[in-house]
């Protein structure tokens, strides 16, 4: 070691910005990640992984910035780069024992004892390093590891290898292209007695005891069976929760935003629980699916008001450089343009200094226009409601059917709602015990019903401004008021 004497600096690269908790929006999002770079691959398919952030992300899951190849590294990059917004639960289904391709006789070269095989989603153990027909040993010829890129760097360790030998290589390696929505949708798996995919949802929290808030498939959810599938697993999940999802419209089809309600109609993109997006999202070079930045805005915005969703996701500022199509065409929408698939049940993206989310209707606009269904913010509420309620009386369940149970729900939740309508969240809510609700035959048969009124403001997304010219005033200012 040199002799040191003096000052010497050092550089520590810079940290992520800690994520904050936004415990309304949890996403669960399903898709693809790069396996072959996680600490075990094994254990990350087709189950649940809670996640806070991405170092966490990183090691169980692997992160890669090919993201048309690994779609879960979307919704890492927009929670954890982007919004710094945390927990996710990802569910992975590329199966590196399935979705797997071999690669045979893949030249490298070494340079000075280290050479690197210029290919991704290698799996380290099947690797096999050949020096002509010789296949060498790996711990005593050579090592290997993944650099930075994610793609293998071998490193001669025994004289058998000279320092600049060409070798070759054999190996497999994932094929995320293999992956097809069934694998996404999943099921039930009779062999296994296991579920996979989508199905996974209702494993969520049993897991963590944490109720899944939106669900996605960012890279699978512009395919209809995909879409169909997702807005149907938003309600009951567990039997009683109810989520939203956020649906991405194919940009490789739907081309001008004229196009955009004749495809969402025809494809069945119309729930009360979903959000219908277009175009697809640019971040300097990269792209990314609209819904991956859109599950990660919607818990930004929680987070910052206690995780109570009572605000809407439009007119959000997103750090992002544009919004393109699939084939990276540029999409420059004026107001006028935006507001059209607003009317239509699409959420856009408005550049109105800077880049902004611009939209509050569900996708079952314009088809409906009860409040509760068609406003984001105030379908949000809603399902954020029911899902407390039943997380704070559950401990009620096979409670003596008395009056003290039925005063301690009716007191509990009024001043529950007290509070959030003092701090302008709700425009109020009461819930009552009926007798005309509750028959003799329903209590007798353990049955008890309350009835919650609950109001919620829906967003100020038409502000009218009428100016009118006022001669007086141009009087008074001039002659001082005389007349």
């Amino acid at each position: 070691m040199a002799y040191q004497h003096g000052i010497d600096l050092i550089e520590n690269p810079t940290s992520l910005t800690p994520p904050v908790t936004a415990d309304s929006a949890v996403q669960v999002v399903v898709g693809t990640a790069p396996v072959h770079l996680a600490k075990d691959p094994a254990t990350a398919v087709n189950k649940p992984i809670l996640v806070h952030n991405l170092a966490s992300a990183q090691e169980q899951l692997g992160y890669s910035e090919n993201f048309e190849a690994f779609t879960l590294c979307e919704s890492m990059y927009a929670s954890f780069k982007l919004a710094s917004i945390a927990p996710i639960v990802f569910i992975n289904v590329l199966d590196p024992a399935v979705h797997k391709t071999a690669v045979t006789a893949k030249a490298f070269t070494l340079a000075n004892g280290e050479g690197v095989i210029d290919d991704e989603g290698v799996l380290l153990e099947t690797l096999v390093v050949k020096n002509g027909a010789t296949p060498l040993v790996k711990g005593t010829d050579y090592i290997a590891s993944f650099n930075s890129y994610g793609k293998p760097t071998v490193v001669k360790l025994s004289s058998t290898v000279t320092a600049n030998a060409a070798l070759t290589a054999e190996y497999d390696k994932l094929d995320p292209g293999a992956v097809t929505a069934e694998d996404v949708i999943g099921g039930y798996d009779a062999v296994s007695k296991s579920y996979k995919g989508l199905e996974l949802v209702k494993v969520v929290y049993p897991m963590f005891n944490i109720v899944s808030g939106t669900l996605l498939a960012p890279g699978f959810s512009h395919i209809p069976e995909v879409a169909a599938v997702l807005q149907a697993k938003t309600k009951k999940i567990n039997g009683g929760f109810n989520a939203m999802t956020a649906l991405d419209i194919d940009t490789s089809v739907v081309t001008s935003y004229d196009e955009a309600l004749v495809w969402k109609n025809a494809n069945g993109y119309n729930g009360s629980q979903a959000v219908a997006l277009w175009p697809k999202v640019k971040v300097g070079e990269k792209q990314i699916h609209y819904s991956a930045l859109f599950g990660a805005v919607m818990a930004s915005v929680d987070a910052r008001n206690e995780s109570v969703p009572h605000e809407s996701p439009s007119n959000e500022s997103v750090a992002i450089s544009g919004a393109v199509l699939a084939d990276g065409t540029e999409v420059y929408l004026d107001k006028d343009e935006a507001n059209h698939l607003n009317g239509n049940g699409i959420v856009t993206l408005l550049n109105w200094n800077g880049w902004k989310t611009w939209g509050n209707n569900t996708a079952a606009y314009p088809n409906t226009t009860d409040p509760k269904d068609r406003f984001i913010s105030i379908r949000r509420i809603f399902n954020w409601w029911g899902n407390t309620f039943i997380l704070t009386y559950f401990q009620k369940v096979d409670d003596p059917t008395n009056t003290r149970l039925i005063e301690s729900v009716v007191d509990s939740e009024n001043i529950r709602a007290n509070g959030y309508t003092a701090r302008g969240q709700i425009a109020g809510a009461r819930i009552e015990f009926r007798q005309d609700m509750n028959p003799s035959t329903d209590i007798l048969n353990g049955k008890i019903t309350f009835i919650q009124k609950l109001a919620a403001y829906p967003p100020a997304e038409h502000i009218v401004n009428i100016l009118e010219f006022d001669p007086q005033m141009l009087s008074n200012a001039m002659f001082g008021g005389a007349s």
